[in-house]
């Protein structure tokens, strides 16, 4: 039998329909085998199957959806938005600022969807840490089907962010490309499709971060 990114997903759809309420929504899990998680691997594109080869043996093999994931999801995505809105005003004149920022929003989005199905924030911590394309992989690999060659493009400059916020022993950072894509439109794209997967609410436009 072929399993691929269709079979899992249709298996986290069931998952979602579980209410948020529901005592025992930890205890009903979705079971990821190494045969599904390959499988989803070899049908990401480009340079992620790159990310997500080497950390197929490290995706945790029990997904389960519970109340404390959903509320954690839930901020990260409203974070995630309240960064992005720094970035749609034009606030990063400075290339190396306005990628870390990237880096936030991205990392916030795609942490939003893992979270929700059942990722262990600690072990995200551990496994992805700062690393976008690490956290793009994983994502597509358990459902949330978010493929744009633009952030996978990006994914190497972002890959870890924070180097872009620490400057190294000489007080230098890296040098950024000329062609980077049009971010602002690319994140506005990222988090609209994470919110749409998630079913959280659009929050109000608040307080912009960063």
């Amino acid at each position: 039998m072929k399993f691929g990114l269709t079979y899992i997903r249709y298996r986290l759809l069931l998952q979602r329909e579980i209410p948020d309420d529901c005592q025992n929504a930890a205890k009903r899990c979705v079971t990821l085998s190494r045969r599904e998680t390959l499988a989803a691997t070899s049908l990401l594109p480009g340079a992620l199957s790159n990310f997500a080869s080497p950390v197929v043996n490290r995706m945790p093999i029990l997904i389960g959806r519970t109340r404390e994931g959903r509320i954690l999801s839930r901020s990260r995505y409203r974070n995630g938005e309240s960064f992005y809105l720094a970035i749609a005003d034009l606030r990063f004149p400075d290339t190396g600022d306005l990628l870390y920022q990237t880096g936030i929003v991205a990392q916030m989005a795609l942490s939003s969807h893992l979270l929700d199905i059942g990722f262990d924030d600690r072990w995200c911590a551990r496994n992805i840490g700062l690393h976008i394309g690490k956290a793009l992989a994983y994502a597509n690999a358990t459902g949330l089907n978010y493929h744009s060659p633009e952030l996978e493009r990006l994914t190497p400059v972002l890959s870890p962010y924070n180097v872009w916020r620490n400057p190294s022993l000489d007080g230098s950072r890296p040098p950024a490309s000329e062609l980077l894509p049009d971010i602002p439109p690319l994140l506005r794209d990222l988090l609209d499709h994470v919110q749409g997967v998630t079913g959280h609410a659009r929050p109000r436009r608040g307080k912009a971060h960063g």
